[in-house]
């Protein structure tokens, strides 16, 4: 088995930033003309999460939006009492949907549905630039 790292950086504009990584993801494994494997994409971090979607303007704002409905961010949280950092509720959104997602690579490529695309979701409440890593197993 072998096992391979790479990393991209991505600016975000946090606040519920929503970014297509698809091609940055695609990019990291298809360099080393794989053609069975598994990849796994992660964030590090506690206020950002990794995951699929169909990345369209209608679906992002959606998205948005329940996220703002389960986890508001003009709430009180026991977080910010503590830090004082107002970003409880980007902690709640990044436990909610996890800071990684694996998908399989089969015959040189990400199986990926037609209209399903990897997505970075900064929650923080500034911008920041965030390191991703993708792990190709193989």
């Amino acid at each position: 088995m072998t096992i391979i790292n790479e990393k991209f950086t991505i600016h975000t504009e946090g606040n519920t930033d929503i970014i297509d990584i698809t091609k940055h993801v695609q990019n990291c494994v298809y360099q080393h003309e794989l053609k069975d494997g598994l990849v796994c994409v992660s964030i590090q971090g506690s206020t950002s999460a990794v995951t699929t979607i169909e990345y369209e303007n209608g679906l992002i704002q959606d998205l948005q939006e329940a996220l703002e409905r389960v986890a508001p961010s003009g709430q009180e949280y026991h977080h910010d009492e503590i830090w004082h950092d107002g970003n409880g509720y980007a902690h709640i959104r990044s436990a909610l949907l996890g800071n990684s997602v694996c998908i399989a690579l089969i015959d040189g490529l990400l199986n990926l549905g037609t209209w399903q695309q990897i997505v970075f979701l900064d929650f923080d409440n500034k911008p920041r630039s965030r390191s991703i890593t993708v792990q190709i197993i193989n």
